[in-house]
């Protein structure tokens, strides 16, 4: 079974599993959208109490994924929740199809609940299919864009009970 190791995002596992999701995304993005624009995260906004980043391991402590949360902005008036974004979710894909997707969209909203969050953000593209229908899956809805960042198309939330 895969593990999951919180790490800081300048770790060198970390950056070896950023630079692979953001060579996979270059790769597969529309082209109608443009160019995907990647953004290497800031890791003071990945550590603690700001945010989190995890790696998923497999046996022999290789990392196989990554993805992370991040406090953002309170959410809009007149709730004014405590916001948490999850950032660069993403597995290799020799460790997909095994529910390890789920498993880490747990824990990160678990690690997002210790730090604070009452509710939880992110953005996507439609054309990630599989991933719009874990987010789905997992009880977040549509919601209005909350950033403009240039390589999404949806957005989702979810309040934290």
């Amino acid at each position: 079974m895969l593990q999951h190791r919180e790490v800081d995002v300048a770790d060198a596992d970390a950056q070896a599993m950023l630079t692979a999701y953001f060579a996979e995304r270059a790769e597969g993005f529309p082209p109608e959208q443009g160019e995907y624009r990647p953004t290497f995260p800031d890791p003071a906004q990945f550590a603690a109490p700001a945010g989190a980043f995890l790696l998923v391991v497999d046996e022999d402590g290789r990392a196989v994924g990554c993805g992370g949360v991040r406090r953002i902005q309170r959410s809009p008036e007149p709730e004014q929740l405590i916001r948490f974004e999850v950032k660069h979710l993403w597995l290799a894909p020799a460790a997909r199809g095994g529910g390890e997707g789920r498993r880490l969209l747990d824990a990160l909203e678990e690690r997002a609940r210790e730090l604070g969050a009452q509710e939880l953000v992110l953005d996507t593209n439609r054309s990630l299919e599989a991933a719009g229908g874990l987010y789905r899956a997992s009880g977040f809805t549509p919601i209005e864009p909350y950033n403009a960042n240039p390589n999404a198309t949806d957005w989702f939330g979810k309040r934290l009970g």
